[in-house]
């Protein structure tokens, strides 16, 4: 089915699909009449194969640029044209407006406007030369003219509408972008007093075992254990950071995928992993689904850090108006937590600007459980 996935175009305005399909069907009717009176010419059957070919172009009509096939658009409107010499008099003028107002979808107003006013100008020259009167040409070339402002009005309506979903399409990316580089920035500074801390520890530490070196070499050989140990430690530490400050969208994903991934990031550093979505999942507003994020990446951190656990679980559930994320651990529970790892309380007050909460506490079988529920509509409080 994914080969036929081009037929379906979602820029194509409903009513325009109405508005062809139940002309179409009309001037069908009109065809099937002269095949049972007997009164089909040769020029009916011409008729009938321009029909057809309108019913096999529709739906490869590009409604955007992007779509690519724009040889079909000059194509269709030639066909629209043709119907009016082949046995259609005015009957056909509402599929030569759906094409005029193609053209002004793929290329502009303007473009739209100058074919439009050529057809309407032919309007009032054809009808003699098929036999009719110039007065009846006059009437088409009216009629056009009156359906040609509508047509094209609402066709600006329609691209202006698709412009602006367009610029709030690229402003939320914008924000998302934003959001996640105010982020990143605040967890460099914190990367930069923690990394910088356990350095500057390291360097007073050598310093005096430098000085006892001679005078208490024990002392001295025990200044350089606790750098070792806090080198270590240091690393360990640069690591986290370094896993903490990946992009929000790792590899491309976002929302639980996001999630899914962080929490498969985190395999191979001592502990074990588990991650799932319940309920219908939904698109998530940018800082919603930063603080999710971070609130895993605060329990998986913290759980590898403090907590000695071997497990940790999380959850993302989606409900009514309103999305969860739980995580928790099979670890010790320390009370002290809180004022650890990328700062609870920071994201504690992300989550109420958003309108949702955030908790963690020691849960009742042992281990510890961090919870966010935020709404969905991402509006602030």
């Amino acid at each position: 089915m994914a080969r036929f996935d081009w037929l379906r175009d979602a820029d194509r305005p409903f009513l325009f699909n109405l508005v062809f399909w139940a002309m179409t069907a009309i001037l069908t009717s009109g065809l099937a009449q002269w095949v049972v009176t007997g009164a089909a010419t040769p020029l009916h059957v011409l008729f009938g194969a321009d029909l057809v070919l309108l019913a096999v172009l529709w739906p490869a009509l590009p409604w955007s640029r992007a779509r690519g096939r724009l040889w079909v658009a000059p194509l269709f409107l030639a066909a629209t044209i043709l119907l009016g010499m082949t046995g259609s008099r005015e009957t056909h003028l509402p599929l030569i407006l759906l094409a005029v107002a193609n053209l002004a979808f793929l290329y502009g107003m303007r473009v739209a406007t100058a074919i439009l006013s050529c057809v309407v100008v032919g309007s009032v020259f054809v009808p003699p030369l098929l036999g009719s009167t110039i007065a009846n040409g006059i009437v088409q070339a009216t009629a056009m003219a009156v359906f040609s402002a509508f047509v094209l009005g609402m066709a600006a309506s329609t691209l202006e509408a698709r412009r602006r979903r367009e610029e709030a399409q690229g402003l939320l990316e914008r924000i998302r972008e934003l959001a996640v580089a105010e982020e990143r920035a605040r967890m460099a500074a914190e990367m930069h007093d923690s990394v910088g801390h356990h350095l500057t520890v390291i360097k007073m530490g050598l310093e005096n075992a430098e000085r006892f070196r001679e005078r208490r070499p024990d002392a001295a050989w025990g200044e350089v254990r606790q750098a070792k140990e806090l080198t270590v430690e240091a690393l360990a530490d640069a690591r986290r950071w370094v896993r903490a400050l990946r992009p929000l969208a790792l590899d491309g994903r976002v929302g639980g995928a996001a999630l899914e991934r962080l929490a498969a990031s985190f395999d191979g550093t001592g502990i074990s992993v588990s991650f799932e979505v319940r309920g219908e999942e939904r698109r998530l507003e940018a800082d919603t689904e930063l603080v999710l994020y971070r609130v895993l990446q605060e329990g998986l951190t913290n759980a590898l850090r403090h907590a000695k656990a071997e497990h940790v679980h999380g959850t993302l559930t989606f409900g009514d108006g309103r999305v969860a994320l739980v995580v928790s651990d099979d670890g010790t529970g320390r009370d002290d937590r809180s004022r650890g790892g990328f700062g609870l309380s920071s994201l504690a007050d992300r989550a109420r600007a958003l309108g949702g909460t955030l908790a963690g506490g020691n849960r009742p079988g042992g281990g510890f459980e961090l919870r966010a529920e935020l709404p969905l509509s991402g509006v602030r409080a």
